[in-house]
């Protein structure tokens, strides 16, 4: 009987190098007809877990009490530094016109080179325009959680197509909260920077078995036991190797907003968050895990493909906020 021994690791998510930025980067956006932005920031603070009734209509649990592990999110409001208008083209979106406002924050000087000149958008002709996006940079400053007053600065999709004019052009340069894009029980999609470990070996890597006593030479049991046959005379790209793990950006599908608030003292446990501290402001609680360590940047948008189940409604009865501190 022949021996089967299937490769170990996963090969989808390769090359697995760092990220290039810090800040997610999101190329794809749902359609949606009304003009709002589709996206939007915060930072994780740690996670607690809620008691809610299941809505979930095909659930063996529907309508009963059911405890849900959520992710807390601090979401201090966007704010708008430019309008981009896109033009649709045989090679892609291209630039048709970007529009910046006067009132910038002083801190956003230390990301970019702030434009001294600004453009009025009534000279943009909508015939040409296929969708807006907007630039929005965040404000860390505001919170204290985050150790930092550069903001990061991002693009945003806006709904709705040419028919938003009015729309980008009333935000350029106001502030967006996180209640004016989304409501409880929306379903997003989750995208941010994995934790980085560093340089790690391929048992750890792409979990391979060790090798024992009797196979490894010179006591050396955490390597893979050949690179390769003779023919051909390279190293294959399935071959697991050391490198580098973690710092990678990743999306997680079809999250559910379970609630939404103001006053932080709602959902902060005693002692504050493990390494964050204390959630003053605008807080959003997001079903299950999100990827990265607290204090890390997270974007999130509307579901690119929602499930097909339905939902009656969010119905929280308890928020555990219990100290995280372990007595």
């Amino acid at each position: 009987m022949k021996e089967h021994r299937p490769r170990r690791g996963s090969m989808a998510f390769s090359p697995r190098k760092r990220a290039k930025s810090i800040i997610p980067r999101i190329r794809a956006w749902p359609e949606h007809s009304e003009a709002k932005v589709l996206g939007f920031a915060g930072y994780k603070a740690g996670m607690t877990h809620v008691v809610m009734v299941d809505d979930r209509k095909n659930s063996p649990t529907y309508g009963d009490e059911i405890v849900v592990p959520v992710t807390v999110l601090e979401t201090p409001p966007l704010k708008v530094a430019a309008v981009r208008a896109y033009t649709k083209t045989p090679y892609g979106y291209k630039i048709e016109g970007e529009y910046w406002t006067a009132e910038l924050d002083e801190h956003l000087g230390r990301k970019i080179n702030l434009p001294k000149n600004t453009k009025s958008m009534d000279d943009l002709d909508l015939d040409k325009v296929d969708h807006f996006r907007l630039l929005t940079y965040t404000q860390p400053y505001s919170v204290t959680g985050v150790p930092k007053k550069v903001p990061e600065i991002m693009e945003q999709k806006v709904g709705g197509g040419s028919t938003a004019f009015d729309y980008v052009k009333e935000k350029l340069g106001k502030e967006i909260r996180v209640f004016e894009v989304f409501e409880e029980g929306t379903v997003i999609d989750v995208t941010s920077i994995t934790k980085g470990k560093g340089f790690q070996g391929p048992v750890k890597r792409w979990g391979v078995i060790t090798l024992n006593a009797k196979h490894a030479r010179s006591s050396k049991h955490r390597r893979v036991g050949n690179l390769g046959p003779w023919n051909p005379h390279h190293v294959r790209p399935t071959v697991p190797q050391a490198g580098q793990m973690g710092f990678h950006q990743r999306t997680e599908f079809n999250k559910r907003i379970i609630k939404m608030g103001e006053n932080g003292d709602e959902i902060t446990p005693n002692g504050g968050f493990l390494h964050y501290g204390v959630v003053r402001g605008d807080y959003v609680l997001v079903s299950g895990s999100v990827p990265g360590p607290v204090k890390r940047l997270v974007r999130f948008r509307y579901a690119l493909r929602a499930p097909s189940a339905t939902f009656e409604g969010v119905n929280v009865t308890y928020i555990s906020k219990t100290s995280k501190q372990g007595r």
